[in-house]
């Protein structure tokens, strides 16, 4: 436990700055957590939480593509699967309406928490004064550890400055009176991938503009060519290899022009080009705490800075920009500065999700890492479509891959993607962090019919018999 009255100051209010003062707190410490623009952070007021929001309704909505396969008649006087989709329409006031709520409502059940626990809150922007001073306004607090928690924001691309109305980040799209009718998403990362899925879910024409040769290009390619064929065969207009040069407002839209002097024209565009430090300012270079040539904060993997007693969390290090490493990596930081047993993070055991339609869900080792060598591994993917499951829930777009370490069978990592890949891959990632065989995982017992159960099937195609040479 930590000496009495330690004092934490936290400077941001998002998963790495409200999850560590929550552990900080619960260790004894006096904790002040500083931000200004409402506790969650943009993770819950803007960014995850919103956009999650919004593809919740527009997996319900994609969901209504098969109610004509699956049997189900509407009370219409066509019952075809076009009266069906001319019926279901997305209410765009409300949609906007609900992900506003929502956020506002997890903020409060943050701060709620956060009281709960005994963590001073103050609203404003903090700075570092020096190691062990921070600054909010005119007032100075002296801290044993600091913690900067800052996050990050969207990076304009240089010819198209987003106005919030025609020309927008992932963060101006909850104020539109309506829902885009034609939208123009640039970036083929995960923003841009779901974005273009929810919306065009919902009921929007979508043109997705993507510089490289197809759709997620740094995540699995299986994977990124099924959803990138979801896309297309669900009308998506998909533009590979095409770098967008500037982004401009005409007399009623938008017209985005790319390097091979090219244009396409929208409504809307959506700008998803990756994503900037928030850490000008906040005193860094005065209080010694490194950042690297794109201004993001420089830590180990106990979240230490090179400023003592200054640690850092969350999109701020540029580590890996989940809410779920955020808050691990604040985590971390305050077991260390505290005084208790602490494992440095392993990036390697952490899962993600990309929230298209099917998701994409990851853990551990990739299928680059077995093809280039790095890791010595046997694969399996097995096909959702044959899955007893997939079938009756009328679906046959996804696959369940596996990778087991040759000789041991050791499960190294996996990929799924179905709906809710995002629930299954825990299965996946048990078996990694606890290091469980093939052997193991093929003798758990699955539910069937289940996705689930393709998992366990995946570990028995991977067994071999004890006199097998590979082993």
């Amino acid at each position: 436990m930590s000496q009495p009255h330690t004092r934490v100051v936290i400077i941001g209010g998002g998963p790495g700055g409200y999850e560590a003062a929550l552990v900080a707190a619960q260790l004894g410490a006096d904790v002040t957590v500083i931000e200004d623009s409402g506790l969650g952070g943009s993770c819950v007021l803007t960014d995850c939480v919103p956009s999650k929001t919004l593809i919740a309704t527009a997996s319900l909505m994609a969901a209504m593509e098969g109610t004509k396969d699956l049997g189900i008649k509407f009370d219409h006087d066509d019952a075809s699967a076009e009266a069906v989709s001319s019926h279901a329409q997305a209410d765009a006031p409300r949609v906007y309406a609900r992900i506003r709520d929502l956020a506002l409502a997890q903020s409060a059940d943050v701060a709620a928490r956060l009281a709960r626990e005994g963590v001073r809150v103050i609203d404003g922007r903090g700075r570092l004064v020096r190691p062990g001073v921070v600054a909010v306004g005119d007032t100075e607090i002296r801290a044993d550890t600091v913690l900067i928690a800052t996050g990050a924001r969207p990076r304009e691309l240089p010819g198209a400055v987003p106005d919030g109305e025609r020309l927008l980040t992932s963060r101006q799209l909850y104020d539109l009176p309506e829902l885009p009718s034609d939208l123009v998403v640039v970036g083929s990362g995960v923003t841009g991938a779901e974005f273009a899925s929810g919306f065009q879910a919902l009921g929007s024409r979508v043109t997705f503009v993507s510089s490289r040769e197809h759709v997620l290009p740094n995540e699995d390619t299986d994977a990124a060519m099924v959803v990138e064929g979801v896309f297309r065969r669900r009308g998506m207009t998909v533009l590979s290899k095409s770098r967008a040069e500037s982004a401009s407002r005409t007399a009623d839209g938008v017209e985005v022009r790319l390097e091979d002097g090219r244009t396409v024209r929208g409504s809307h565009c959506l700008l998803t080009v990756g994503m900037v430090p928030s850490t000008e300012d906040i005193g860094l270079a005065e209080s010694g705490v490194a950042v690297d040539e794109r201004g993001f904060i420089m830590v180990d993997r106990v979240s230490r800075t090179f400023a003592p007693g200054v640690y850092a969390a969350g999109d701020c290090t540029g580590v890996w920009m989940l809410a779920s490493v955020a808050a691990m990596q604040g985590r971390i930081a305050m077991w260390h500065s505290l005084g208790e047993a602490v494992q440095p993070l392993r990036l390697g055991h952490v899962a993600a999700t990309i929230f298209t339609e099917p998701e994409i869900a990851a853990v551990g080792a990739s299928q680059q890492d077995v093809d280039s060598g790095k890791v010595l591994a046997r694969a399996v993917k097995l096909p959702l479509a044959t899955n007893a499951r997939a079938k009756m829930d009328g679906f046959s777009d996804g696959f369940v891959k596996l990778f087991a370490r040759r000789n041991s069978g050791i499960v190294l990592g996996g990929v799924i993607v179905a709906p809710r890949a995002s629930d299954l891959i825990l299965g996946v990632s048990l078996a990694v962090e606890q290091q469980l065989t093939v052997d193991e995982v093929a003798h758990t017992f699955a539910v069937y019919p289940s996705l689930t159960g393709s998992i366990t099937e995946a570990a028995r195609q991977l067994m071999q018999p004890a006199d097998d040479p590979s082993r």
